[in-house]
């Protein structure tokens, strides 16, 4: 069984690492793999800026939340899961794989740009919900292109995924309990108005 599914893993990588390339996604994925970069940095700040200043209330949950979803979310994927599991990157065990971007020296499952991007995605979903398909697409592009760019194989960034929904679901949950746990509290502290 678990060999069926590595060989449908490999049938999929190679798919979307060979079968598909073309010169314009050979342009666009490896610019949308590369979170990292300073335009990505900067934009990444300024968008939590406007959530602080512009968000109203709502973005200011957002922006409060993001900083440890993140930071959650990267250090399990990075520090913890991708050391229990210690599989290698397709672009250190396969042949023939065209690699877009440097290989990295890190492990493959899970992809944590597939964790942080869904983990994300799946925040500003909850609180931005008619914009649910644009969060979701984006998070699919930029996992979708680490097979494309030769430096993870499909179930990581399937499981990457499961594993970003999983961390935000339980980050909402939280922050869900502690509001009304605030409230509550607040609601008792308020002196009782006499007819």
């Amino acid at each position: 069984m678990a060999e069926t599914l590595y060989s449908l893993d490999k049938d999929i990588f190679y798919f979307l690492n060979h079968s598909i390339q073309n010169s314009v996604l050979d342009v666009i994925m490896p610019f949308l793999t590369r979170t990292d970069t300073l335009h990505f940095r900067i934009f990444y700040v300024l968008l939590w800026l406007a959530l602080v200043i512009k968000g109203g209330k709502t973005g200011r949950i957002v922006a409060i939340l993001l900083l440890p979803l993140i930071l959650v979310s990267d250090q399990l994927s990075s520090s913890v899961i991708k050391s229990l599991v210690g599989r290698l990157r397709p672009c250190f065990t396969l042949p023939d794989v065209k690699l877009l971007v440097p290989c990295g020296s890190g492990l493959s499952f899970p992809s944590s740009h597939a964790v942080n991007n869904f983990a994300a995605a799946t925040l500003f979903s909850y609180y931005y919900r008619r914009w649910t398909w644009a969060f979701v697409t984006y998070a699919s592009l930029v996992a979708l292109s680490r097979p494309y760019v030769g430096v993870h194989y499909p179930s990581d960034i399937l499981g990457g995924a499961a594993i970003g929904i999983a961390v935000c679901s339980a980050v909402i949950f939280l922050w869900l309990r502690l509001e009304a746990y605030l409230k509550l509290r607040h609601e008792k502290k308020e002196p009782a108005i006499s007819p």
